[in-house]
């Protein structure tokens, strides 16, 4: 046979044998392609959803969460994320398991969506930008990942999102990221990244959304980082970020979120010079830093600003006027800094404001009644200042949509202003602590049907606790604390007692002048409390067996008081407890076995009672210093000295 003849047969060959592939197509799966399915499918040992169980045969383009080209018949798309949406809701399912590296086998992957798959472990394929070349989406989020990003990441030129948040993910951010000219959106949060931001994030001119907060990242904010003209949110709150704030942060025209809150970011804050330079602005979050300066009258040229968080900072000055040129605005959060002047009168032209916290400052003065213009303020919180509201203006409860009020520690003086029992809106949370207020605690706050918070603790308030507080169906929160309120701790008791169960969860009555047994404690409604404070009266008896029954009680503070008998065994079955304070009574007997059993104990604090034997040995009790078993003159045992045998 010649060597034509040959050419004849070769060529019949390969005609037969792409018919053969083509019939394939749609039948098999690419070998490739599967082994690196199959190798995923290996890796994980359970799978909630059920969805890797239906992965049999060959033909993996009908497996559920794969998609696949209906030319090339390759896999172009992984679609197994955690949140499966129903008809009727929305459930997460888990995979536990390791991700395989094989998954980098499926060369013509453009989507992978593993996000949710909270068991999902492992690292991110080291070659990942390899062999995944036409990959434009990845979506790794809220998975159980460490280790690093790999560098190769940075060949994945197609790539436009990349959701890597809520990981644990660790090492430095690779500077190769900055080679992903395509990518719109990063977000890299809530993972155990260190080093700085890499100066290469500056070069991605498409990205949308940055998102980096959660971290442990250091040094400064990139200066280029303005040069970004079409990032619209821009999340580097909570690292640990130094440094000024660059000016160039103005030059980011599109930005419409800035979170740089709760770094370390120090210096003056660059407001824009003009409305052309961060016109879209609507959302800047600032605070927990160690901003310090004025807040300039450039604000106003914020013109898009709807919320500003300022607070926690060293800033100084005046309140400009020139922040009541932004109309848009519904939240202004300027609390605990050193802001100084009068509250301009010009916020009351704020018609959409909701929220307005200005705590915690040196203001003085008056209170602008122009502020009585604030048609949908739902929140005021002008606590420990230096302002005159003695007494409060009537008009502050006519504003109708006001609901929460705190004007804590401004000298106010005489009884608890009685125009709150008819505001328009209904009252959820009421705050007059630390102020002046006498007399005593009035009937009509049971009228307030929706109060949640009830805070006036630190005045001069007498008398009894009244029973229409037990009108109070959704009071979740009630702080007297530090009066000289009267009457017997079971009357009181009483009144908690007919709480709907699961409302109350944090109760106060220390520093007052309560007396009796607190035989009713662990009764009824109570059982939800999770912070219980009783602490310095005049408190009688024992600590019932019912204190068993507090299932929920975090902290628990019956010292200085006149208490004793043997401690009860059934504390031992209040697990959650993190605080035990107990000391300054005259509790007698062993500390109970079952103490040990108190796992989330933090704090202790049994001395100056009457308490012998030895010291359960072992955690958490072992752990307390000698000052927790103090006082206690028949104690022995770690930490105190050793018992005699």
């Amino acid at each position: 046979m010649g060597s034509k003849q040959l050419s004849w047969i070769h060529l019949i060959f390969i005609v037969l044998n792409v018919g053969e592939c083509k019939r394939m197509v749609g039948e098999a799966c690419d070998p490739q392609d599967l082994m690196g399915l199959t190798s995923f499918r290996a890796g994980i040992h359970v799978d909630v959803s059920g969805r890797l169980q239906k992965w049999v045969g060959h033909n993996c383009c009908k497996w559920e969460g794969v998609y696949c080209n209906n030319k090339t018949g390759r896999v172009t798309e992984i679609r197994l994320p955690g949140f499966i949406s129903t008809n009727d809701f929305i459930v997460q399912t888990s995979m536990e398991g390791r991700l395989s590296p094989s998954i980098t086998l499926l060369t013509s992957l453009q989507v992978i969506d593993l996000g949710g798959l909270i068991g999902l472990a492992g690292t991110i394929p080291p070659l990942i930008g390899n062999h995944l070349r036409k990959l434009r989406k990845l979506y790794l989020y809220c998975n159980n990942l460490g280790g690093p990003v790999p560098e190769s990441i940075g060949k994945l030129s197609r790539l436009e999102e990349l959701h890597l948040h809520e990981n644990k993910l660790s090492g430095s951010i690779p500077a190769s990221v900055g080679r992903l000219q395509n990518l719109n959106r990063l977000l890299l949060y809530s993972n155990r990244f260190s080093g700085p931001i890499p100066e290469s994030i500056t070069n991605l001119k498409n990205l949308l959304t940055l998102d980096l907060h959660g971290n442990s990242l250091s040094g400064k904010i990139p200066e280029k980082i303005g040069a970004l003209q079409v990032l619209q949110e821009l999340d580097l709150s909570d690292n640990l970020l130094n440094g000024k704030l660059p000016l160039s942060l103005t030059n980011l025209t599109a930005v419409s979120v800035l979170y740089l809150d709760t770094n370390l970011l120090e210096g003056e804050i660059p407001f824009p010079s003009s409305s052309a330079q961060m016109p879209s602005l609507s959302f800047l979050r600032l605070h927990d830093n160690r901003l310090s300066g004025r807040i300039q009258p450039t604000i106003g040229n914020l013109v898009s600003l709807q919320r500003i968080s300022l607070a926690n900072n060293r800033l100084e000055g005046s309140i400009p006027a020139t922040l009541g040129n932004l109309l848009d605005l519904t939240e202004i959060n300027l609390n605990v800094n050193k802001l100084s002047g009068q509250i301009p009168q010009s916020i009351g032209r704020l018609s959409r404001l909701m929220f307005l916290s200005l705590s915690n400052n040196l203001i003085e003065g008056q209170l602008p009644h122009e502020l009585s213009s604030l048609q949908n303020l739902q929140a005021l919180d002008l606590s420990f200042n230096r302002l005159n509201l003695s007494p409060i203006p009537k008009w502050l409860g006519e504003i109708p949509s006001l609901c929460r009020i705190s004007l804590a520690g401004l000298g106010i003086q005489g009884e608890v202003p009685d125009f709150f029992r008819t505001t328009p809106s209904p009252i959820l949370e009421l705050d007059l602590s630390s102020n002046h207020l006498t007399g005593s605690i009035p009937e009509w706050l049971g009228g307030l049907t929706r109060l949640y918070s009830l805070n006036l603790s630190r005045n001069s308030l007498v008398s009894k606790i009244p029973d229409t507080i037990t009108s109070l169906q959704d009071l979740g929160v009630l702080d007297l604390h530090s009066n000289k309120l009267t009457g017997s701790i079971v009357e009181v008791f009483k009144i908690g007692s007919r709480f709907p169960e699961g409302s109350l969860t944090y109760v106060d009555l220390s520093h007052n002048n309560f007396s009796g047994t607190i035989e009713q404690v662990g009764v009824g409604a109570q059982c939800s409390i999770k912070y219980l404070n009783l602490s310095r009266n005049y408190l009688t008896g024992r600590l019932p067996m019912s204190v068993g029954k507090l299932g929920s009680m975090r902290g628990l503070d019956l010292s200085y008081n006149e208490l004793g008998f043997t401690l009860p065994d059934s504390l031992a079955n209040v697990t959650p407890l993190e605080k035990l304070k107990l000391q300054r009574n005259r509790f007698s007997g062993q500390i109970p076995n079952g103490l040990l059993k108190l796992k989330e104990l933090k704090e202790l604090d049994l001395s100056d009672n009457l308490l012998v034997g030895k010291i359960p040995t072992g955690k958490p009790l072992s752990d307390f210093p000698w000052s927790s078993y103090s006082g206690n003159r028949g104690l022995c045992g770690k930490p105190l000295s050793p018992c005699k045998s």
